[in-house]
Parts: C-alpha cells; sequence; structure tokens
C-alpha cells in the first residue's frame, strides 16, 4: 500500500477543511496542486469510497521501512480506517482490524497455523467464478521480489509445479504482496523450506518457500511491502529462489495471472478467478486469445463493483435512518443484505446501500 508523499502541514490542514490552494500557498509546497486536491478529497468521502478507492496505477506501492516511525494517528470519516502520519512527512490508511474486515470469517474460518492445507474444499465444490478486489484502501500491493522467473507454473519433469520460482540471491528482502495476515511461518520438510503464508482480506493466500530467514510469525498482520524474510535455498531447491504461490480456498492457480514478474507490476484491480483456471495446464500465457476476452471482462465487473456502496454502522443507527440517508427503502436494504430482521445491527457492522 502506498503512502502519499504529502506533507504533514497539507494533511492536517485537508482533514481541518482548509483548501488545497491555501494548503500549498501558507506552506509553499512545490508538489502539483492536484495531488493536493486529491488528498484533501479523499479524506471527505463517504465510508465506501474511503474503504474502497479504485484507482490505478498498479504498480508496486513502496516498501515499508523499519526506520519510520509513526508520529500521530488520526481517526478518518470511517471507523474502520485510521490515517496514520509518519515521521518523514507521509502518510497512509490503516485498517482498524477489529471492525474494518470486508468478511470477518476470512482470518477466523478455516484457521490453521501448522497444517498447509487448511481448507477441506474439493476442487469440484469451488464456484465456477468469483471476484476478488486485489487492490483496496488506495494502493495495497507490493511485489515480492522482481527478478527472472526461473521456472513458470505448470507441469514440470511430469509433476504438478504450483508457483513461479524467482530467481534471487540468498538474503534478498522478500515482501507481503497484500495487506493480511500470516497464516503460516515454519520450516517445511516436505520441499518448501522455510516457508510463510499470508492470508489476505480478498481471502487470497500467497506462499513464499525456500526462504533463509522468516521475519514474521503466525497471527501476526503485515502490510503489503512489509519484508516478510529473505531468500534462500532450504528445503528441495537447487539454488536460490523463491518459490511464489497464489491460492484460494486451497487450490492453486498461475500468479502470473495477477502479476507480471517482469516488471513487478500487479495487471488488474479486479480479477475474476475462474474455476478453469485451478488446473495445472491452464497458464497465464496459453491463449493470449482467452486473455483478452478475459480483460474486457474483468473491466466489466470492475465498473458494476466500483458502484457498490457500503455504510458502516455507528451508535445511533437504524435500518430507517440509513434508508432515509441513502434515498432507499428499509425492504432493498434487506434484500441487497440478505437480512430478515432489520432491527438487528451491531456497530462496526458493513451494511450494502447500493
Amino acid at each position: 500500500m502506498k503512502r502519499e508523499i504529502i506533507s504533514l502541514a497539507s494533511l492536517l490542514c485537508a482533514v481541518a477543511g482548509v483548501s488545497a490552494q491555501e494548503a500549498a500557498t501558507a506552506e509553499g509546497d512545490s508538489m502539483r496542486m492536484d495531488t493536493v486536491r486529491e488528498a484533501a478529497d479523499s479524506l471527505k468521502r463517504d465510508t465506501s469510497d474511503v474503504v474502497v478507492i479504485r484507482r490505478v496505477p498498479l504498480e508496486s506501492g513502496r516498501t515499508i521501512d523499519d526506520e519510520v516511525i509513526v508520529v500521530d494517528t488520526i481517526p478518518s470519516s470511517n471507523e474502520g480506517v485510521n490515517i496514520v502520519l509518519f515521521n518523514d512527512n507521509t502518510w497512509r490508511y490503516v485498517r482498524n482490524r477489529s471492525i474494518s474486515a470486508d468478511d470477518d470469517t476470512v482470518f477466523t474460518s478455516d484457521w490453521d497455523t501448522i497444517k498447509l492445507q487448511a481448507y477441506g474444499i474439493e476442487l469440484k465444490d469451488m464456484p465456477v467464478s468469483v471476484v476478488i478486489d486485489l487492490v483496496d484502501s488506495l494502493k495495497s500491493y507490493h511485489y515480492p521480489h522482481v527478478g527472472k522467473i526461473n521456472s513458470k507454473y505448470g507441469v514440470r519433469r511430469r509433476r504438478s509445479h504450483q508457483g513461479t520460482d524467482i530467481d534471487l540471491e540468498v538474503g534478498d528482502p522478500v515482501y507481503a504482496v497484500f495487506d493480511g495476515r500470516v497464516r503460516i511461518s515454519q520450516y517445511q520438510n516436505g520441499g518448501y523450506g522455510n516457508l510463510v503464508i499470508i492470508r489476505h482480506d480478498n481471502g487470497l493466500e500467497t506462499y513464499y518457500g525456500h526462504l533463509s530467514e522468516r521475519l514474521v510469525k503466525p497471527n501476526e498482520w503485515v502490510t503489503a511491502g512489509q519484508v516478510i524474510g529473505y531468500g534462500g535455498s532450504t528445503g528441495r531447491s537447487t539454488g536460490p529462489h523463491l518459490h511464489f504461490e497464489t491460492r484460494y480456498k486451497g487450490q492453486s492457480f498461475d500468479p502470473e495471472r495477477l502479476i507480471d514478474f517482469t516488471t513487478g507490476t500487479l495487471r488488474r484491480e479486479t480479477f475474476l478467478l475462474k474455476k478453469s483456471y485451478f488446473s495445472i495446464y491452464s497458464k497465464f500465457t496459453q491463449d493470449f486469445d482467452e486473455e483478452i476476452k478475459s480483460e474486457e471482462e474483468d473491466r466489466k465487473i470492475a465498473a458494476q463493483a466500483a458502484a457498490v456502496q457500503y455504510h458502516i454502522v455507528k451508535k445511533g443507527d437504524t435500518m430507517g435512518r440509513i434508508a432515509i440517508n441513502y434515498h432507499t427503502t428499509v425492504s432493498r436494504l434487506c434484500q441487497l443484505n440478505g437480512l430478515k430482521n432489520p432491527d438487528r445491527l451491531s456497530i462496526g457492522q458493513r451494511i450494502r446501500v447500493r
């Protein structure tokens, strides 16, 4: 997740309601005015925009530097998101993990810090397709490591190779790709060697194998761009490289469908994951016509998803009041959220209103 390079004075002016022009003039900041306006507008948006701001570019965010320290934390218009200010005059949104998860079962259901396969779902029971938001709350993405691809996803020497092998040197930093929580951090005799598995807010899991050192522990929250370990050649490995996997409900798919490893950029903002992708023979580069069609379909889905709006329940909220505020009806809200009893609301609950 990239932290916008905006001066502390400008940010505080935006929070206080001072115009972007006044903020830049008062400070003499050399930054472009449109960047300042964008920052000010971001802080004044409604709840749904604060949680998911769908804007590109999709290049990797800034690496989390351990030497940068937090100066202050201030609330935003969304109870699930705070604004954290750093001593290098930068800021970023940070989730309040107690109430901000899109689906609070992501980090509780099928959660196992010992077994690699935490899910008991067979391939035949997987959905035909699922829409996955890859970027949420500004730009929470960082490449795992940029390097030459030694081996791609697919069949290798008559065996299934369920990830992408990226060349690196022993000791090179390996980064968390998205925000999430560490499920596994242990040595695996089965071939992975030192392995870290992170489950992300969107339900995906990423695997980082053959590490020389692991820097995170199970149940620890991590941020995109955080160094979670160092490259190595532990386990069943013929030389230093990062074995990187992407999985959903325990089923692997080609990581190149998400990331262009030659540049480190994320290919798309919203990903349509199809059941057919879970086949070891389904590779990103095998059918360019299919990828073009998939890209067009993803754009349509992203546009539809961008129109979705949510409200975070606050103290004193009722379904009737929410319906009035968003110019809709209680029955429509119940339909959108699958609610049978509109009177049962809890603070922090996420209600879809559009």
